[in-house]
């Protein structure tokens, strides 16, 4: 069987001079990474705002397992396979990072047969935008310990300091650090630490900016630190948001890129879904709108998390309208959800699988609390058996919900046909989207709908840091903000170990954090890491470079 990256070096891409021409962009619209890559000059926008819209598709998930699902892999090969039925459509992705890159996740750019190239750019360095959150991030953290070290005319509290450094990589070490240190020559020693890249609020404002000067604004109210008095300090009072804005105007631009099939793909931002709202830029979502007939993008991890933010954040703050969501589960996951460890998935076992079942169940129910009409991608492994496949469709159908077998990953678009069909389908029923809470709710009672709603559980508990902060932040004139709750990926609960549809659980917020560029606040649950580790034997182990430039080990 042939690796991803073995298929892929073997695709033949066209020149993205031609991929653009595909969606109605001239060479004048885009500017060349190469011969492969480009990024769309924010000059279209203005020419194509007035366009009418294209259907909107949402692709998410049953909660991920080990087992996998493969959500990426059935938005690409979905995409293709609506070209391949006549549409003109367009997917959106976001970035990879290079944590999960060189560490244990691995990459983001789809698998086998429905993959987007050039993979190996794509999964690396691509465009460089990472980078640049990572140098704008880390610009205002240095803005603000010199403002500090020179006399601290802003009256920052040292210990209130919210803004920690960013890097694009895992690493355990940098988590909680001591810097300042060496003499009254070297800044204020005091505690700090590093986040991952794609954790940082940047990048989060990227994806939800709608232009460069609404960045730079975004840039502006970004939260840094709270003076002795209590009052909040804005990367605006140090006056960093010009010189943070000018380092991303090529970032704030969408990339364009292909599949296997030459499918245009727009592949821009990456915030993480169980810290940041986990979608793509909403810039090229809308362009992708008005550019082709169906936009297809997807949303991080299960419907509680990427689903979730997808329609309470994006979908609020874009105006954008979904007309189907595609849940994506796999015979092989929903039976790790009813308890058969990963070694044993290949056995048939019905008990398991229904009992699995019911997380598929919940997010369905998730979905149509925002009115959006379902379709579910039975993701295809060869161990999967026609008694497993029927009792999938049975439970659905119970609930109204057409299902498809794919099989994007082994044949491409010819194995998305019937899921591609019936996404038409539910995509031209009337889709009544509605949002999950008004914003004017006070911020606990935000929380503790989604919670409710969305999770299943029995109610929040607050840890006293969190109360106070929510307290604070009300005071401040925060309250407004819609929310983004921060959980493990692995659960419907805050609890990684609980798999399938947990019942009698509480919701432990030990944490808030304001992102108030963004426009969220953040309700951390459980213990998430804003900055991951390696594992024994990371990916980076086995990734290497030939002689002649050829790249192996990426997957």
């Amino acid at each position: 069987m042939k690796s991803d990256i073995e298929i892929a070096q073997e695709a033949t891409m066209k020149a993205i001079t031609e991929i653009a021409g595909i969606i109605g962009l001239s060479e004048d619209d885009i500017e060349l990474y190469g011969k492969y890559k480009a990024k769309v000059s924010l000059k279209v926008w203005e020419r194509i705002k007035n366009r009418p819209s294209g259907k909107l598709v949402l692709v998410t998930a049953i909660t991920p397992t080990p087992a996998g699902e493969g959500k990426t892999t059935n938005t690409v090969g979905l995409g293709m396979a609506l070209n391949k039925l006549g549409k003109k459509a367009i997917i959106g992705l976001r970035e990879p990072s290079l944590g999960p890159s060189f560490g244990i996740k691995g990459g983001a750019a789809g698998g086998g047969y429905s993959q987007v190239v050039p993979m190996e750019d794509i999964n690396l360095h691509f465009t460089g935008d990472i980078h640049a959150v990572t140098t704008a991030h880390n610009l205002l953290a240095a803005i603000l310990d010199n403002h500090i070290h020179q006399g601290n005319a802003l009256n920052i509290d040292p210990r209130q300091i919210v803004l920690r450094r960013a890097m694009d990589l895992n690493e355990r070490a940098l988590r909680n650090i001591v810097i300042g240190l060496g003499g009254k020559i070297n800044g204020v020693p005091r505690e700090s630490g590093f986040d991952i890249s794609v954790a940082s609020e940047l990048m989060a404002v990227l994806c939800l900016a709608s232009d460069l000067m609404d960045l730079k604004e975004r840039f502006r109210r970004i939260v840094v630190a709270y003076t002795y008095e209590g009052e909040a300090v804005t990367a605006g009072d140090l006056k960093a948001e010009g010189s943070m804005a000018l380092l991303m105007k090529d970032a704030i631009k969408p990339n364009l890129v292909q599949t296997l099939e030459n499918t245009p793909a727009f592949i821009h931002g990456g915030p993480f879904a169980n810290i940041a709202h986990g979608c793509n830029s909403l810039m090229a979502t809308q362009m992708g709108l008005k550019l082709g007939d169906y936009m297809v993008t997807e949303a991080g991890f299960g419907a509680d998390l990427g689903a979730e933010k997808f329609f309470d954040l994006k979908c609020r703050y874009g105006d954008l309208k979904p007309d189907a969501v595609v849940v994506v589960a796999s015979i092989r996951a929903l039976k790790n959800h009813g308890g058969v460890a990963k070694e044993k998935l290949a056995e048939i076992n019905m008990e398991a699988l229904e009992k699995g079942i019911g997380n598929l169940e919940k997010q369905l129910e998730n979905i149509r609390l925002f009115g959006v009409p379902a379709v579910v991608a039975l993701n295809e492994f060869p161990t999967d058996s026609q008694e497993e496949i029927e009792l999938v469709v049975k439970k659905c159908a119970a609930l109204g919900v057409e299902v498809a077998v794919s099989q994007v990953w082994a044949r491409g678009s010819e194995g998305g046909l019937e899921l591609a069909k019936k996404v038409i389908a539910a995509a031209e029923k009337p889709s009544e989207f509605n949002l999950l809470y008004a914003t004017e709710q006070p911020l606990k009672k935000k929380i503790e709908i989604i919670a409710d709603k969305i999770y299943g559980a029995d109610g929040v508990d607050y840890s006293k840091d969190a109360d106070n902060m929510i307290a604070k932040l009300e005071k401040l004139g925060y309250g407004n903000l819609p929310v983004c709750i921060a959980k493990t990926q692995y659960s419907l609960s805050d609890d990684a170990n609980l798999k399938g549809r947990p019942q009698g659980f509480r919701v432990n917020i030990r944490e808030i954090k304001l992102s108030a560029g963004a426009g969220f606040i953040v309700a951390i649950a459980g213990a998430v890491m804003t900055m991951p580790g390696l594992g024994k034997t990371p990916a980076a182990e086995k990734i290497d470079i030939k002689a002649n430039g050829e790249i192996v080990g990426l997957f």
